[in-house]
């Protein structure tokens, strides 16, 4: 993003829907209101800010000297699954009026509530860019469903975690877009937490005869796909918290289907008259800071336990599944299947009166800084319309274009041989074109030029047959659900490299004890001409030795099926040293097939089956060894590496 050429004050509107995103968003409002050569601050209110049983919230907006341009009433009472979508639905009614009248630049929503969904509706369909906070979090429940949505809606990102950026990246979110910034309330809570009159807020809330530590603060909230479970859970609790016998401060539910009903649970308890509780509807966050902070545990399963909590050590219960997948510290105690009263009474017994570390996961005390400029560096000029950064796939689209149509599309394969160098022309229905073979230089440097010169002069041919090359490949290959894996430098199964022993013979790549060292044709070639230079390799029979110009591979083979002990051992070694090296494959990537290619193949197959049974883990001894019948499997898998990647679609 780059700064609009107008430079003109950007025009944010910042729309709240309760004292939970308020915390999140106020922040961001004071940095707006402190920049106002920058930026021009818009402040819509809606949702239970405006509804009396949950404490008139939206006075605290006023209270912090924020003008409210629109304070719309949206929620339908009933506190059920009807009324939420009704309550969204009247959202989506009385907002295009005012975003009309307001016309902002960007509208700043959070987190993951229905009516958040509802304002990010209708500023994508009415072309208003979004920067959506607390993306890419996870918690369990349909508030996940939601939080994804608005993010698939949003344009941009103010994330609180790794991971959540980690997790719209995964969603295909522009990663240009995405700001890791810590949560603002952090910038709060981390300043404000050490306030020299917390005792006198502690008092005012729970009583005069209140200690540090020596109290809970308890806030439930419904699960609306499982609203029956989550008041069973809230009942559980509130008997739990009779029965420890300690100063509680209540905080009533949120306005999600089933608050009604656990409202009705709290009264029929007597929660509100019990001398031990302090039922409220809503405490200032400045407030809750500090009640949180002192308090000796914190229980229920709001994501302030998980969150906001960990920056003070404050021992946490989290309650349920609504909070399921949340990063969280270690001060974090889960009673995912809080089923009885018991269970939760004693998770009481842990964790009350501890303290823990101070865990910074979710933000470093500078999320408004990082977010202050990020909106300032928004480029008005840009398309509006968001673009979604997908993956490489596979195309599977038949061509119609006459050129692609009437040539071949192919790859160029390197076959780094033991004796030959080999190259070839390999189509994309892994038919070989054109092959080209000479013998191998000793030295690297000839090596290097030898190929280049070899490849030269396919792509040469190339155009003459009509044939577009899309690459050179080179390698061996492990293939993972039909893909062959490339690796972060495309050098990935380089199994020839596996050292199998620490101090075992000279390998052309340098090391010693590779796999290479021991099984490849030149191995057995040096240790054929070995044995002949010391007069035991030829045996009865080997009729071919005497006629051949050089001594290769193949004349050892010959001897040891002849009974030669020395070829023999010399095989059995190889054999033993392939199988070892991939033993230890199998035990990293757990593949389901082993297969052989080359000339050598049908000779390892038996060795390698058997090292396998003797060495391999349980898990491992079954696998079945198979030779390739493949007419030129080294160069069809190289050309594949290539063939592969590059037909790729990439958006």
């Amino acid at each position: 993003m780059e700064k609009s050429k107008a430079m003109r004050k950007l025009r944010v509107c910042v729309a709240t829907c309760n004292r939970a995103d308020y915390s999140k968003l106020a922040p961001i409002m004071f940095g707006i209101k402190a920049n106002p050569d920058e930026f021009e601050l818009e402040v819509v209110v809606l949702g239970s800010h405006l509804i009396d049983d949950y404490g008139n919230t939206f006075r605290m907006i006023e209270q912090d000297d924020f003008d409210i341009g629109s304070k719309l009433h949206t929620i339908v009472r009933g506190e059920d699954e009807a009324a939420m979508v009704e309550s969204v639905g009247l959202a989506l009614v009385k907002l295009p009026d005012v975003l009309h009248r307001l016309r902002p630049d960007v509208l700043v929503v959070h987190g993951d509530r229905f009516d958040a969904l509802a304002l990010a509706t209708a500023a994508a369909l009415m072309n208003i860019r979004i920067l959506h906070l607390e993306g890419g979090e996870v918690s369990g429940t349909i508030d996940d469903s939601i939080r994804h949505a608005i993010s698939k809606l949003a344009h941009y990102h103010a994330c609180c975690t790794r991971t959540a950026e980690q997790h719209l990246i995964a969603m295909c979110e522009d990663h240009t877009r995405i700001l890791l910034a810590g949560c603002p309330s952090y910038d709060k809570l981390l300043a404000a937490h050490h306030r020299d009159d917390y005792m006198d807020i502690i008092r005012n809330w729970l009583g005069d005869n209140v200690k540090e530590h020596d109290y809970i603060v308890a806030l439930q909230h419904p699960v609306t796909t499982d609203i029956k479970n989550s008041v069973k859970i809230y009942e559980l609790m509130l008997d739990a918290l009779i029965s420890f016998n300690k100063r509680t401060l209540v905080l009533f539910p949120n306005i999600d289907a089933g608050s009604k009903e656990m409202v009705r649970v709290m009264r029929k308890k007597g929660v509100e008259q019990h001398p031990n509780f302090r039922a409220v509807k809503h405490v200032p966050f400045e407030q809750f800071i500090q009640l949180v902070c002192h308090a000796g545990a914190m229980i229920g399963n709001s994501s302030c336990g998980v969150r906001e909590a960990g920056a003070f050590g404050t021992p946490v219960i989290n309650l349920g599944s609504r909070q399921t997948g949340r990063e969280t510290g270690e001060n974090v105690l889960h009673v995912r299947d809080a089923d009885t009263q018991n269970k939760i009474y004693h998770a009481l017994e842990l964790q009350f009166g501890k303290r823990y570390p101070c865990s910074k996961i979710y933000g470093d005390g500078n999320a408004v800084p990082r977010i202050m400029k990020f909106l300032q560096a928004i480029d008005l000029d840009e398309p509006l319309q968001k673009t979604f950064c997908f993956p490489p796939i596979r195309e599977w689209d038949i061509s119609q274009d006459i050129d692609h149509i009437l040539e071949t599309q192919g790859a160029l394969a390197i076959d780094l041989g033991g004796t030959n160098l080999r190259v070839a022309i390999v189509s994309m229905r892994g038919k070989i074109v054109k092959k080209y073979s000479q013998g191998n230089p000793k030295t690297y440097e000839a090596r290097i030029e030898l190929i280049l010169k070899m490849c030269a002069e396919a792509v040469f041919d190339a155009v003459h047959l009509n044939c577009r090359i899309l690459g050179v490949g080179i390698g061996g290959g492990i293939i993972q659900h039909n893909e062959l894996i490339h690796g972060s430098t495309f050098c990935a199964a380089e199994l020839g490299h596996i050292m199998v022993s620490l101090d075992g013979p000279e390998c052309m790549c340098g090391s010693r004890g590779c796999i290479e060292a021991y099984a490849s044709g030149m191995a057995l070639q040096k240790e054929a001409k070995r044995l002949h230079d010391e007069e035991l390799l030829e045996v009865e029979g080997m009729v071919d030795l005497k006629k051949a110009e050089s001594v290769g591979a193949i004349h050892l083979i010959n001897a040891a099926r002849l009974g030669n002990s020395k070829a023999g051992a010399v095989l059995r070694t190889a054999g033993m040293a392939l199988g070892v090296g991939i033993v230890n494959i199998l035990h990293v990537v757990n593949p389901s097939l082993v297969i052989l290619s080359g000339v050598l193949a049908a000779h390892y197959q038996a060795p390698v089956q058997q090292v396998i049974g003797q060495r391999a883990l349980t898990s491992a001894q079954r696998i079945q060894v198979l030779t390739s019948d493949l007419e030129e499997p080294a160069l069809l898998g190289a050309a594949s590496m290539v063939l592969d990647y590059t037909t790729r679609r990439i958006y």
